[in-house]
């Protein structure tokens, strides 16, 4: 018989579950506090755990709309793990998208920004007046990318959704400042604090179903999942969730490095998230 070898890094179980919980109360005070309550599902990794995290923290169920904002330049097989994963887990999905901005000619040609803010801003600011959300939760983390560092896990937004990145309520010792009204917007981050490494340990953990598009096929894979023209993949034989914490461990690169749009002009993310986007 083979022995199975044991794995080269070590997993902080002790670190997960105190992430785990931390993101549990977020949902669940966010869920409290906020009547008309959305949450965005990219189908990244990142949003699959945050769907995970919000079935532990409501006993199986879903107490709110998911929101994706489909461009129509996704993979196909992104839109294919979606309503599969909605349809198996009984999900209520809203699906948002800017067709006049379709209709028109939109499109990464028209430049990567412009293109990002009509079919991604846009459509988002388009289904939250649409469906009267307060609040919507985000999957984004700190480590991500330089712009998602300088935000708080209970983030207001002013008029047309935009983002004050300089004028941030103070977040100290677990302590989130919630608005007192119901007409000032609010973006919530459960898992603002936790890593892409703390992700993918954590998929593994409790085994997470993922887009396959993580996976290495022919020597090349996605490390970050966006629209198919702006999206490139990586050199890598990380084929299983085990190879990527490996390759993880030792990477140098950037998560975001395959994603066309960060890269246009300087502060290229941060200038879109200040207009709205996710």
């Amino acid at each position: 018989m083979t022995k199975t070898s044991a794995p080269s890094y070590k997993v902080d179980t002790k670190r997960l579950k105190e992430l785990e919980n931390e993101s549990i109360w977020i949902l669940r005070e966010a869920h409290r506090h906020f009547k008309r309550l959305g949450m965005l599902w990219s189908i990244g990794k990142d949003s699959n755990v945050l769907m995970w995290l919000t079935r532990k923290a409501f006993f199986n169920t879903f107490p709110f709309p998911y929101v994706h904002v489909d461009t129509s330049y996704k993979h196909p097989t992104m839109i294919k793990f979606r309503d599969e994963l909605a349809k198996e887990y009984g999900i209520n999905l809203v699906v948002g998208g800017n067709k006049q901005a379709l209709a028109d000619g939109m499109g990464p040609d028209q430049g990567r920004l412009n293109c990002c803010g009509a079919l991604k801003t846009k459509a988002l600011q388009d289904v939250i007046e649409q469906e009267d959300f307060q609040a919507v939760i985000v999957g984004i983390r700190r480590d991500e990318e330089g712009s998602r560092g300088k935000e708080r896990v209970f983030s207001p937004r002013g008029e047309g959704f935009d983002w004050n990145y300089k004028d941030q309520p103070p977040e100290f010792w677990g302590q989130y400042s919630l608005p007192e009204d119901e007409t000032t917007h609010v973006r919530i981050h459960p898992i603002l604090s936790w890593t892409e490494l703390d992700i993918w340990q954590y998929i593994h953990m409790e085994n997470i179903p993922v887009c396959e598009l993580y996976f290495a096929k022919n020597g090349q894979r996605y490390r970050s999942l966006g629209c198919e023209p702006c999206n490139n993949t990586f050199a890598s034989e990380a084929s299983n969730v085990d190879e990527i914490i490996r390759e993880l461990e030792i990477t140098k690169d950037p998560e975001r490095a395959g994603r066309a749009q960060d890269q246009e002009v300087a502060y290229a993310m941060q200038k879109l998230r200040k207009d709205g986007y996710m």
